[in-house]
């Protein structure tokens, strides 16, 4: 019941509940905007490598991103802390851009998908009942706070492509990134994951060592489920000969664009042939073994070795959240 009355206190403190509105839209982005503005302003929000200053505040972060040898880094991230002027919650994401405007599409969506989920977060909790927020269990409560979530997370993903495809400054026709992001509320995790970046969690196992759970699945065209949306729509799913192994997606009659995933924002060159930028939207309540959580893009993954990775854990082993990003 704590965690509810605190939820809606925030509320009451971020936003204006605008009811019976003109046009049935959520009232609150223009609130959801400024807050972004203040939290960067105010030093709550990192964008860069750094730490995130905010008075009072029990949580790290470490971000470290380095340009690959493919040319232009098109990776990005986002820390945000207290998010929605909420105390006990916190917004990570990390987006891996590709093609020729990748760099901008990922920072246009790092930059949209903060207030958009803060906007669709407020409408929802504002048309569920309140009398039935607090009445419910415990073990109840925490999934109807994840199904808030995962409700708002859907709803975000799909106006966010939706608006990308429109916004004529960026060419994303043949260009898109994934987007792998979590909140934490109180004791929950909330990860949403479009692409194949990918969430580690470092937890303490019974002999105090750190172990790795992986928290998302890695997108790719060659797993069955992906495979099969994809040639439905008629895409194809295949390897180049001198990329044995990497599963790449192509139009019917073209071998274009061949993208190693099955799921990003963008590259509206092929979404009717199997592409989504539907997220996996999962969640998970920390207890008191877990250390921190590792977000990673593919690129980190498929280099580092087992025990490099132990190294980055043990490293970290006590910082609540380590964001790692790598093109």
């Amino acid at each position: 019941m704590g965690h509810f009355s605190s939820m809606f206190n925030g509320l009451a403190r971020s936003f204006s509940m605008k009811k019976g509105g003109k046009n049935g839209k959520c009232g609150g982005r223009e609130t959801a905007d400024a807050m972004a503005k203040e939290a960067k302003k105010n030093d709550m929000m990192l964008c860069s490598s750094g730490i995130v200053h905010v008075d009072g505040s029990n949580n790290f972060a470490s971000v470290f991103s380095k340009r690959g040898q493919k040319g232009v880094n098109q990776d990005c991230c986002i820390v945000w802390e207290e998010f929605g002027c909420q105390e006990d919650m916190i917004f990570c994401g990390i987006f891996d851009g590709h093609g020729p405007w990748g760099h901008f599409v990922a920072k246009r969506v790092r930059e949209s998908m903060p207030p958009s989920l803060l906007c669709n977060w407020q409408e929802t909790l504002a048309q569920t009942s309140i009398d039935q927020a607090i009445d419910v269990e415990e073990e109840k409560s925490k999934q109807y706070r994840f199904n808030i979530w995962k409700h708002s997370y859907l709803k975000t993903c799909a106006a966010i492509d939706q608006e990308l495809e429109q916004y004529r400054k960026i060419d994303s026709f043949y260009s898109g990134t994934t987007a792998l992001s979590i909140v934490r509320q109180g004791e929950l995790i909330v990860i949403a994951n479009v692409g194949d970046s990918r969430a580690v969690l470092a937890t303490t196992s019974d002999d105090g060592s750190l172990v790795p759970v992986q928290l998302t699945i890695d997108f790719k065209p060659n797993l069955p489920q992906e495979a099969e949306r994809i040639i439905q729509c008629q895409g194809r799913v295949f390897c180049l000969e001198d990329e044995p192994g990497v599963h790449r997606v192509w139009l019917p009659d073209e071998e274009s664009p061949g993208l190693a995933m099955s799921r990003a924002f963008g590259d509206y060159c092929i979404k009717g042939h199997g592409l989504i930028s539907v997220p996996e939207v999962t969640h998970r309540n920390i207890s008191s073994r877990d250390q921190f959580v590792v977000l990673a893009t593919d690129g980190v993954w498929s280099l580092v070795l087992e025990t490099l990775i132990a190294t980055v854990f043990c490293v970290c082993l006590q910082l609540h959240i380590l964001i790692e990003i790598n093109s």
